[in-house]
């Protein structure tokens, strides 16, 4: 009989739930992709479990987030942010927040998506399926990944450094990084 383990970093329900139904399923909506851009981002420094739990905070905070929008927030909308409890209250994270929104919405206008941009730092525009046995076979980052980081840079996005980069491709689904022995891993790999 097959071994059916799931990943081993889900542990909290919130954290199995998104595991089981969106973790490494590949991603291809614009406003979807700057979510969890930066939501990764917001997670700099704190456990992805936290900023999970306060998901529905930051869409509510950050308007769904609707990048026209946020591209457009002022010191007031700044300050209200600052004084939500529902989301981290870094003042750096905040401007990267609407910077990456100015930056987002220039690379939609030259590639016509974010999606379309995005998925070439991948080989073929397809996912990169890994087989892993253990989580410490699952690296932090890897050259697409610091290719990608790179690349945002350059292009003015923030708090993208290539394990928030790398972070970012296994949640959109870019790289499946289930282990071999999870569930999930067969059914991402038939989604592109």
């Amino acid at each position: 009989m097959p071994d059916t383990t799931r990943c081993a970093w889900p542990v909290k329900p919130l954290d199995i739930a998104y595991h089981d139904a969106e973790w490494g399923v590949p991603l291809h909506d614009d406003r979807a992709l700057f979510e969890l851009l930066i939501l990764e981002g917001a997670q700099a420094g704190l456990s992805w479990s936290t900023i999970l739990a306060k998901r529905e905070n930051y869409r509510r905070a950050f308007d769904g987030f609707d990048v026209e929008k946020i591209s457009r927030y002022d010191a007031r909308k700044v300050a209200a942010l600052l004084a939500d409890a529902g989301i981290v209250r870094n003042r750096l994270k905040i401007a990267a927040t609407i910077g990456n929104a100015k930056a987002f919405l220039v690379v939609q206008k030259e590639f016509g998506s974010f999606d379309r941009y995005l998925w070439g730092f991948v080989p073929d525009r397809r996912p990169i399926v890994n087989r892993r046995r253990t989580m410490k076979d699952v690296p932090a980052r890897t050259l697409e990944s610091d290719t990608l980081s790179q690349a945002l840079l350059a292009r003015g996005f923030k708090f993208v450094g290539t394990t928030i980069c790398y972070a970012f491709m296994q949640a959109t689904g870019m790289v499946n990084d289930h282990l071999a022995t999870c569930p999930r891993q067969r059914v991402c790999t038939r989604l592109k």
